[in-house]
């Protein structure tokens, strides 16, 4: 049990801004040195997981600059996404 509690807790999508850079970060996990990095294109910045290959992190460069230019954001990424389970 606890481990599915802290399995569901990585899984758990977080969102931080940061202003000075103009990067939003979307997070799965906390991000960790052995993580792996590719450009996408356009702009955006994959975390992967050496092992898996999944994406864990995605950081999207010059975000506010890009919400200017349009008012749709498209994600170069599929989801699978579900509520999380509260315990």
């Amino acid at each position: 049990m606890i481990a599915e509690t802290l399995a569901d807790m990585e899984k758990r999508l977080s969102f931080k801004y940061d202003r000075e850079a103009d990067i939003l970060y979307i997070s799965k996990r906390a991000p960790y040195a052995e993580q792996e990095s590719q450009e996408l294109g356009d702009e955006v910045v994959a975390r992967l997981n050496p092992k898996t290959g999944e994406i864990e992190n995605l950081e999207i460069l010059f975000f506010s600059t890009r919400l200017l230019r349009s008012d749709f954001l498209e994600l170069p990424v599929t989801a699978d996404l579900r509520m999380a389970i509260e315990t």
